[in-house]
């Protein structure tokens, strides 16, 4: 494949991505980034580009260890999109967006040390799995990718403290799903917060994320209300 061709397709796949994020209220103008993995090169959305209007000037070409190659100058949140990838080798796209809902539930006391979204819905479990709630650093802030990386929950998806979402998926579509139903996730967990609300058991979370390929840990395996 040559460097036209790789561009021109990226382009296109990113673009598609960036469109369904804008239709789903997922990001509005430059707010937040998408990555995938193809042919051993990342292709990043660069920074300050508008998601929902994506050209080829605003795709960076890095190498898998981050070094920017050619393209657009990339997103200050690179070492963030690397740290997913290393958390899970398979997966070759990922997505980082400050939804609205998504930055409300990181705002919140995290439901535990494992989650910081409870288990609402069968398909938070199944779809995105347990979320921890990684400390607040800046945006762009050199720790984000650190915190990430070494975050000891097994999990396809994060939220940063008052800041969004990040989840990683095996292709773009994956990821998008998952962003998708973790805003969801968070949507239903916001409005329900300090309400008498019925959760999945630990029995339930833990069967489904089984049987679906996700992690799940009961409650009582960590401390509730980490700040």
């Amino acid at each position: 494949m040559t460097a036209d061709s790789w561009l021109d397709q990226v382009t296109e796949v990113l673009a598609d991505a960036g469109r369904r994020l804008a239709a789903a209220g997922l990001t509005l103008g430059s707010s937040g980034n998408v990555s995938v993995v193809l042919d051993g090169r990342i292709a990043m959305t660069g920074t300050g580009t508008d998601l929902g209007d994506l050209h080829a000037s605003g795709v960076a070409e890095l190498t898998l260890d981050g070094t920017h190659v050619r393209g657009a100058q990339p997103s200050k949140e690179v070492a963030m999109h690397l740290a997913m990838y290393a958390r899970n080798p398979a997966h070759g796209a990922c997505v980082h967006v400050h939804s609205p809902y998504s930055v409300a539930a990181s705002c919140l006391a995290p439901w535990s040390s494992t989650s910081a979204v409870p288990p609402i819905t069968p398909y938070f479990v199944m779809r995105v799995g347990q979320t921890p709630l990684v400390p607040y650093r800046a945006p762009g802030h050199p720790e984000i990718g650190a915190l990430i990386r070494d975050e000891p929950t097994p999990s396809r998806a994060v939220l940063l403290a008052n800041h969004g979402q990040v989840v990683s998926g095996v292709d773009l579509a994956d990821a998008l799903d998952a962003a998708v139903e973790l805003e969801e996730a968070c949507r239903i967990s916001v409005l329900t917060a300090g309400h008498d609300r019925r959760l999945l058991s630990d029995t339930d979370a833990r069967e489904l994320a089984g049987r679906s390929g996700t992690a799940w840990t009961p409650r009582s395996a960590g401390a509730a209300g980490v700040s």
